[in-house]
Order: structure tokens, then C-alpha cells, then sequence
């Protein structure tokens, strides 16, 4: 989602501020803008589209300052327009928000019978306006600020500037995640330890509702009932170089390519090579005694935990519920005592995640969080914390991070399965060596690059393609669906392979490509029978399955994808590879944004 950095400085900071922005393009925007206080005024420049129309607009009209916020937007409230990007400004306050102010209606509509005046149609506007009024009647900064934020429902992120106060910066987090930096005679503010990477490594997270006044004297952090309160200082860890594409042509590529090395780096958390076992990370429940467990996570993540559903139930003999988490709370769900509630999510701060994670504390379950960011909101929530060491990933469409959370889920799976009595140490024993064999298979998968690009072009004139696959292949069709749609913007479904013929073989014609995923294995006959009706019905298939299985498949497909073959554990790990790559070589083909597709964001931080 949107991104936000602020700078008290010792220099102009208008550079860096943009400079941090490039570091947040990774979460997906569609303006950009950076103000400063110069000469007792508040000055902005603003600009729709990519970071470089921002720059040229600094280039044209510089910047100056020593104090400043800067912010790129992913559009809620207003179209992306140049008057709805922020900063949004006042003549005496400015300020970037990250999230929804959900009362944003009513608010404006009294400050409107007031008097004041608006120039976007964003809801962030009213913050600005709401703090501003403050101020000109005489209020201190910290007082107006104060005041303003209990009146504020829903989700934010801010930073706040002051015209006459050309030495403090406000910020503000309820939703949102926000972090204070602190460098030598500077202080900053980020959405994430990345965008502050080139200024310091010296960290604060906030809580949720807290909010910080930083001046030159000294930064102080207050909770959300205005307490002042310590917050620790960590070292972030986050190389200050930006993240390049080295030689390939996008992030996703470089990504997709990363995937055997973090797969490896995952795995070396969870496996004990020497004893053959799998370990977790230490918690203060026991697995044994977990009744029922509930996966909860969004898009990809959420595919994910679809297999994982079935590894849960297959291996553990676990009871499992799944839920999308934009709908977790508000189906009201029976969360029974005894129970474990599964977050899955790459940023750690999906607003819709967060709060069903919240939900199911309250509901009395033990929380555990498969997560890419450690530091994260979710992180810091979970009882038991199942972090994946993919690295930052920078493509909005999810690849690493997608087969790390499989990594982590199949330990998972392994571990409920030896505390609940299902798993002998043979049986543990082959799981070990099955998931260690998992890069290498990554790595063959990998080397198939050339072909799945040659064939491309039979994919990318369609307006429709289907993907279908049985048992844990049901939801890498579903995810390989989800990622042509995402980057290629060619719409796709997934379906399990049976369920073909109970509506949507309708769909069939010569014009609609089907993606089959179909391992050899117990669920592979039934699969090429499901293939074999298409076919009959004049579709066009794309068959993705080993040497053994496009042997046995035999003729009437017009093209194959050759995988090694694997143990069905760590197949839809190494199925990942070859629909990601069919779907970012089709993208290519049609020059398509591949790392920031349209209307697209990499952390959703609103619900």
C-alpha cells in the first residue's frame, strides 16, 4: 500500500525523501509527492504516475529543506489525480497518511459547514483540515494532534509537518505499520526499515495507537492513552543498497530464480539434517494438545494455506478450517477452546489479516504466523512466530515468499503430525529427505525457463484460460490463475479438475488455452481423464506433469511442460515454478507492467 518516510534533517532532504520512496515502490502506488518546510512555508511537489514524473517535477522546481515527508499513493478515496495525491496541505499543516479513515464523510461535511474548503476528494484531506483548525485557534502541534486522532476510525499511518514548527514531525499509527529511525543528529519516519535503510539501521517500532513528536531535543513516544512510553530500539539488519534486478529484466524473474536459495535458507530453520527430524521455533503451548486449527490469509498466501489444509489433514489427521480473511470475522465464526488460528501472510500487515488475527485472540486461540517480515505487526502478535527467510521480495505478484510459506507449512505440518501421535520416525525421517531434496527439484524445475517462454505466445492472444489439477494441485491451478490475471491481466480461473464437468466444461472452445497440472501419482489417472473431456470438447492443452505422466498422457496436447518428478510433499513447491514462469513470460509477451501491475498493491493495508 501506500508508503510514507519523513526526514528531520540536517541538510535538504528532498533527495533522500525520493530516494525512500524508491525503496517503498515495491508495495505498488499510482502517485507520488514530497513536501518541505522552506522559508516559513510549506511547499510541495506533486505528481500522478511512477517516481520518475515526480523527479522531474523536483528537477524543474527544486526543493529545499531540512524537514520534510514524502509519500506514494495507492488511490482509495479520489481517482489518481494530481490533487489527490499528498501531501495534503493546509496553509499551516501537511501530512501523508497510509490506510482509511473510514469516518471520513461526516468529518468533512463538518468542516465544510464550518467554512473550510477542500482541494482533493481523498478522506485524508480531513486529518489534515481537522489538526489545522487546531493550530490556527492557538493550539500547541502536540495538543492538536492529540485531540484529532481519538476522532479518526478506521485505519492510519501519518506523518505531520507544521508550518511554524519547522523543527518537529509528527506520526501517527493505528492499523498501519510505522517505524521511527534514529540517526546521527537526524530522525526519520518509514512505513518499513527498508525505506529508512541508506539513514539508519537504529529502529522503533510503534504499537498499535501509538504516536511520536520528534524535535531536535529529543523524540517521545506516547500510547494511545497520550502516556509517554519507551519504545526498544532494534537493529534492523536492512542492507542500506538499494535491491537491484542484477541481470535479469524484472524483479519477478530475479524472484523466481531466487527460489531454490531461499527454499534452502527456509528449510535450514526448520530441518535437523544430523537428528532427521523437523523443529520449530520455540512456543509456550503444545502442539499435542491443539484440537482444531484455522488457516486464515489472502490471495496467494491464502493458496498456500489451501495446501496446507491438505497436508494438515493428511499427515496430522488435524481438523482444518479455512477462511479468506476478508470474511474471518464477519461470518462469525465457532472458534472452539483448544484451538490454533494459522495467519499466512508475506508482509506481516495485511489489514484484513491483522484484524482476523486479533478476532481470534479474543476468541481465546493460540496464535501462530507463517510471515516474511519478523518485525512485522503479525510478528510481534503471535504466540508461535513461523518466519520464512525469503528477503525482501520487491515484485508485487508473490513467487519466493509463496514457496518459503510451503516450506514453513510442511514443517508445520510434520511437527503437528509427530505431536499427535500420527508420525513414526521413519515416516519423519522421509519427510526430512523429501523437503531437503526440494531446491534441487526447484532448480530442475528452473531449468525449463527457455521452453515455457518459447511457448508463451500460445497463451497470450487469449481473453480466457482455465487451469485445473486435483488434491494439492487444486490450489496451485487456482494460484497459477491468480498470477496470469495479475500481471498479464488475462482473465483465468482455476478449478479442481473434477468439478470440470459440473458447469464450467461450458467454457470450453478452441480459443480458451487449459493449463493442466496433473504430477504422476495416485491422483494422476483421474486428472488425465478430466483432460481427456476437454480435449474431446476441442480445448487447447497445456499439460504440466513429469517424464512419466506426459508419457502416459500421451498425444493431443499443444505443448508440455516437462517437471522433475518428486514426492507429491513437495510438489506444488516445485509446481510454483513453472506457473509463475508461464505467467511472467506471457506479461512479457504482452508488455505489461510485470513488477507493478495496474490497481495492484504488495502490502494491503486496508480493508
Amino acid at each position: 500500500m501506500c508508503g510514507i518516510i519523513g526526514i528531520l534533517g540536517q541538510g535538504d532532504v528532498a533527495d533522500r525523501l525520493v530516494d525512500g520512496l524508491r525503496r517503498l515502490e515495491y508495495r505498488g502506488y499510482d502517485s507520488a509527492g514530497v513536501c518541505t518546510i522552506h522559508d516559513g512555508k510549506l511547499d510541495r511537489r506533486r505528481a500522478e504516475g511512477k517516481l520518475n514524473n515526480l523527479a522531474r517535477e523536483l528537477a524543474a522546481a527544486p526543493l529545499p529543506g531540512v524537514i520534510g515527508i514524502a509519500h506514494t499513493r495507492w488511490a482509495t478515496h479520489g481517482a489518481p489525480t494530481t490533487s489527490n495525491a499528498h501531501p495534503h496541505a493546509t496553509g499551516e499543516v501537511a501530512l501523508v497518511h497510509n490506510g482509511i479513515i473510514e469516518n471520513f464523510k461526516p468529518l468533512r461535511e463538518e468542516l465544510q459547514a464550518r467554512g473550510r474548503t477542500f482541494a482533493s476528494d481523498t478522506d485524508t484531506e480531513v486529518v489534515a483540515h481537522l489538526v489545522s483548525e487546531l493550530v490556527e485557534a492557538g493550539q500547541s502541534p502536540k495538543d492538536a494532534v492529540q485531540a484529532v486522532l481519538p476522532r479518526l476510525h478506521g485505519a492510519f499511518a501519518l506523518a505531520i509537518l507544521f508550518r511554524q514548527h519547522p523543527d518537529m514531525l509528527i506520526g501517527a499509527r493505528l492499523g498501519s505499520p510505522l517505524v521511527v529511525g534514529y540517526g546521527e543528529g537526524e530522525t526519520y519516519l518509514g512505513s518499513d526499515a527498508l525505506a529508512l535503510a541508506p539513514l539508519t539501521q537504529k529502529i522503533a517500532y510503534l504499537e498499535e495507537g501509538d504516536w511520536v513528536v520528534i524535535t531536535r531535543e529529543r523524540t517521545q513516544i506516547y500510547d494511545r492513552e497520550n502516556n509517554p512510553v519507551e519504545r526498544p530500539v532494534t537493529i534492523s539488519g536492512v542492507t542500506g543498497a538499494l535491491i537491484d534486478k542484477g541481470n535479469h529484466r524484472h524483479f519477478m524473474q530475479k524472484e523466481i530464480f531466487e527460489q531454490p536459495v531461499v527454499v534452502a535458507q527456509t528449510l535450514q530453520s526448520y530441518l535437523r539434517p544430523l537428528e532427521e527430524q523437523v523443529a520449530l521455533p520455540q512456543m509456550d503451548f503444545e502442539l499435542g494438545d491443539i484440537r482444531r486449527v484455522t488457516i486464515v490469509a489472502c490471495g496467494t498466501s491464502f493458496y498456500a494455506g489451501m495446501v496446507a489444509k491438505y497436508w494438515f489433514e493428511q499427515f496430522a489427521r488435524m481438523p482444518v478450517d479455512l477462511d479468506v480473511a476478508s470474511e474471518f470475522r464477519y461470518r462469525q465464526p465457532v472458534l472452539e477452546e483448544g484451538g490454533l488460528a494459522l495467519f499466512i501472510s508475506q508482509s506481516g500487515e495485511t489489514a484484513d489479516t491483522l484484524a482476523a488475527l486479533r478476532h481470534a485472540r479474543a476468541e481465546g486461540q493460540k496464535i501462530a504466523v507463517v510471515v516474511n517480515v519478523p518485525t512485522s505487526s503479525m510478528a510481534r502478535e503471535a504466540d508461535l512466530l513461523l518466519p520464512t527467510h525469503a528477503g525482501p521480495e520487491i515484485g508485487v505478484a508473490s513467487t519466493k515468499a509463496f514457496t518459503c510459506q510451503l516450506a514453513v507449512l510442511a514443517a508445520l505440518a510434520a511437527n503437528l503430525a509427530r505431536a499427535r501421535g500420527k508420525l513414526s520416525a521413519d515416516e519423519e525421517r522421509d519427510i526430512v529427505g523429501h523437503l531437503a531434496e526440494a531446491p534441487a527439484a526447484l532448480n530442475a524445475a528452473l531449468a525449463h525457463d527457455e521452453d515455457i517462454e518459447a511457448m508463451a505466445h500460445l497463451v497470450a492472444p487469449a481473453r480466457d484460460v482455465l487451469y485445473l489439477g486435483r488434491g494439492p494441485d487444486y490450489p496451485m491451478a487456482l494460484e497459477g490463475a491468480l498470477k496470469l490475471k495479475e500481471i498479464s491481466y488475462i482473465h483465468a480461473e482455476g478449478y479442481a479438475a473434477g468439478e470440470m464437468k459440473h458447469g464450467p466444461i461450458a467454457l470450453i472452445d478452441e480459443n480458451v488455452p487449459v493449463i493442466v497440472l496433473a504430477p504422476s501419482g495416485p491422483l494422476f489417472e483421474k486428472t488425465v481423464s478430466n483432460m481427456q473431456e476437454v480435449q474431446a470438447r476441442g480445448g487447447k492443452v497445456i499439460l504440466i506433469s513429469d517424464a512419466e505422466g506426459i508419457a502416459q498422457a500421451g498425444e493431443g496436447t499443444i505443448a508440455t511442460i516437462e517437471m522433475p518428478r518428486v514426492h507429491p510433499l513437495i510438489a506444488p513447491l516445485v509446481y510454483a515454478v513453472p506457473v509463475q514462469l508461464l505467467a511472467y513470460h506471457v506479461a512479457v509477451a504482452k508488455g505489461t507492467d510485470v513488477d507493478q501491475p495496474r490497481n495492484l498493491a504488495k502490502s494491503v493495508t486496508v480493508e
